[in-house]
């Protein structure tokens, strides 16, 4: 080969490899392997999986102080259902009140106390027995004094 053969050969090797250099310049960056793409799904999963479980620990927090409050609630209507009837107990062993006719009610521990009282003695009475049954907190007696004639 000639010398003139073997510049251009060599001009035309140069041109390739600068064609390819700058080709690959303009190639857009490379793109993740397989393990990558794994780890970053794996990671957008857990932190899914995060997310729903705590939202289930807040779904359940609400569900159990729903379930406390409930609860408190039946309690104290059997609170207040044992006080009326412990009130209707005691007034029916005293031998002036058992024949009257009282109604009593509770709610949250505050007896009610309705219905006539044939003395002022007898209301009173009514009204301390009434305070003397563990439970209640207060005693609201409306008992018609009606002496009997």
């Amino acid at each position: 080969m000639t010398r003139s053969r073997l510049n251009v050969l060599a001009t035309m090797l140069c041109a390739v490899a600068a064609a390819a250099s700058l080709a690959a310049c303009n190639r857009p960056a490379e793109e993740r392997t397989a393990g990558q793409k794994l780890d970053g799904a794996l990671a957008k999963i857990e932190s899914k999986a995060d997310e729903v479980a705590a939202d289930a620990r807040a779904v359940g927090r609400d569900a159990q102080q729903a379930a406390g409050t409930a609860i408190d609630a039946v309690t104290d209507k059997a609170k207040d259902a044992s006080i009326t009837t412990t009130v209707n107990a005691e007034l029916a062993k005293d031998s002036q009140l058992s024949a009257l006719q009282v109604n009593v009610d509770t709610i949250d521990g505050r007896v009610v106390l309705r219905g006539t009282a044939p003395d002022t003695a007898s209301r009173e009475r009514a009204a301390a027995l009434a305070k003397s049954v563990d439970g209640v907190r207060s005693v609201d007696n409306q008992l018609d004094v009606k002496p009997k004639g």
